[in-house]
């Protein structure tokens, strides 16, 4: 099992950009792909971004698209989300997943442990 870190996020005003980290360790990340999810107070966990384990296809929620971008580096074995023209909905714990058979329709194996993101109008 691999075992995901999340780190980046904070404070932001609206227009401004985050960038988000997931940290993997154990495992083998190379042959995961791997999501960021959100969810806002009172509303439902919602898939935002994900990324193969090639890193060759990438899927994006149609509320970030043009928006937000993930990579990866599997030398570094890290996942990251770069967010730009934060908006105020963007209010959230972003979590991390990762999913073993490596494709962007995630059904997530492992967790990570969130990290609030939070953009003031």
């Amino acid at each position: 099992q691999v075992q995901l870190v999340e780190s980046g996020g904070g404070l932001v005003q609206s227009g401004g950009s985050l960038r988000l980290s997931c940290a993997a360790s154990g495992g083998t990340f190379s042959t995961y792909a791997v999501g960021w999810f959100r969810q806002a107070p009172g509303k439902e966990r919602e898939f935002a971004a994900a990324i193969s384990y090639s890193g060759t296809s990438i899927r994006y929620a149609e509320s970030v698209k043009g928006r937000f971008a993930i990579s990866r580096d599997n030398a570094k074995k890290t996942v990251y989300l770069q967010m730009n023209n934060l908006k105020p909905e963007d209010t959230a714990v972003y979590y991390c997943a990762a999913d073993r058979y490596g494709g962007v329709i995630m059904t997530p194996d492992t967790w990570g442990q969130g990290t609030q993101v939070t953009v003031s109008s």
